[in-house]
């Protein structure tokens, strides 16, 4: 189902953090896709509201053709599966688990259980095309 392609602009981003100890936070903002060599890179840019504060938050990714998503750097972080459904990432000693869901595209969304020693959370963000009607 999903290709690079499908991808490429922008995002509006709603993401909510529940932490295991019943923290919660929530992100707002955008994820933009823009073509890179072969590939893209994908920018989110928001705030991201906690409790105590607010702060200016941006992330960057390296995307493939193949959908196999990298750190900045280039090292290797998880592969999206095209279809949807879970990939993972292993950070010893934390594991990252995420649920790609792809069926009501153009609106999709991703759950994250990030699990370890010090980190116990979910982490669910809908991405809704800049572009399409709001529901």
């Amino acid at each position: 189902m999903a290709n690079l392609d499908a991808f490429f602009g922008e995002w509006e981003l709603e993401r909510q953090i529940r932490h295991h100890d019943g923290g919660i936070a929530r992100f707002e903002g955008t994820a933009l896709w823009v073509p890179k060599g072969m590939g893209a890179l994908y920018i989110e840019r928001g705030t991201l509201v906690m409790p105590q504060a607010r702060y200016h938050s941006e992330r960057r990714y390296l995307w493939d053709r193949a959908l196999r998503v990298c750190f900045e750097d280039g090292r290797f972080f998880h592969q999206v599966p095209a279809e949807g459904g879970q990939a993972e990432h292993r950070c010893p000693p934390d594991t990252y688990a995420v649920f790609y869901d792809f069926g009501a595209w153009p609106v999709w969304t991703t759950r994250w259980h990030v699990s370890g020693p010090r980190k116990d959370y979910v982490m669910q963000s809908r991405y809704v095309a800049a572009a399409a009607p709001k529901p």
